[in-house]
């Protein structure tokens, strides 16, 4: 009889600095520079004073990244759209380039692997 173990990616709940920079492939400078910046970034701070960022955190920072680096917003260009509200169609793009990214990941891996 084989045991098939499927493992479900369990979904963590705090990240690390050192993870977010990763995950944008920007410097953990950057990161705490927007947290200073925006509002809508407070992660919480453990016992040693590192920084854990939650899932919210990191949805907010993928619109930051969208308007600033993607679409060219300055930051108070970004800070005013953020606090506008933003419009259902600025979440859905943001999504779709972030799910095009990791497809062109995975396929440029795919392509690696074969050669």
């Amino acid at each position: 009889m084989m045991a098939v173990s499927e493992e479900k990616e369990t979904e963590k709940l705090f990240y690390s600095i050192g993870e977010v920079a990763a995950m944008f492939d920007v410097n953990t400078s950057l990161i705490r520079f927007w947290e200073k910046e925006f509002d809508v970034i407070s992660p919480s701070k453990n016992k040693k004073g590192n920084r854990l960022f939650t899932k919210k955190d990191i949805e907010n920072f993928k619109l930051i990244f969208h308007f600033v680096k993607e679409k060219g917003y300055t930051l108070q260009g970004a800070k005013d759209k953020l606090k506008g509200g933003l419009k259902e169609s600025d979440q859905v793009k943001a999504e779709v380039i972030d799910k095009l990214k990791q497809i062109k990941t995975k396929l440029l891996n795919l392509k690696d692997s074969i050669e």
